[in-house]
């Protein structure tokens, strides 16, 4: 069976005042791409705050085709503001 595999890194910048206090985070991703080419799952590592390595989910889910300067708006908000609490990517 062949499978399509999407590997690649992440880095994110913590908020200055935020818990991780401006923190660069950094880690690794492996995503199997699903067959119609409409959403990628995986998992992802990267280390914690005192140097253990943690992991979890990451699925991108295709949402629209729209492709003009509104568009990303749409779906600019929080997980927990999502219909089912999954963060989706358009």
């Amino acid at each position: 069976m062949n499978r399509n595999v999407c590997t690649g890194t992440w880095t994110e910048q913590t908020a200055e005042g935020g818990y991780y206090r401006s923190a660069r985070n950094l880690g690794a991703i492996q995503l199997l791409i699903d067959p119609t080419g409409r959403r990628m799952s995986g998992k992802w590592a990267g280390f914690s705050k005192d140097s253990d390595i943690n992991t979890g989910p990451w699925d991108l889910i295709f949402l629209d085709q729209a492709a003009s300067k509104t568009t990303p708006y749409k779906y600019d908000r929080k997980p927990s503001d999502s219909p089912d609490g999954s963060m989706a990517m358009a």
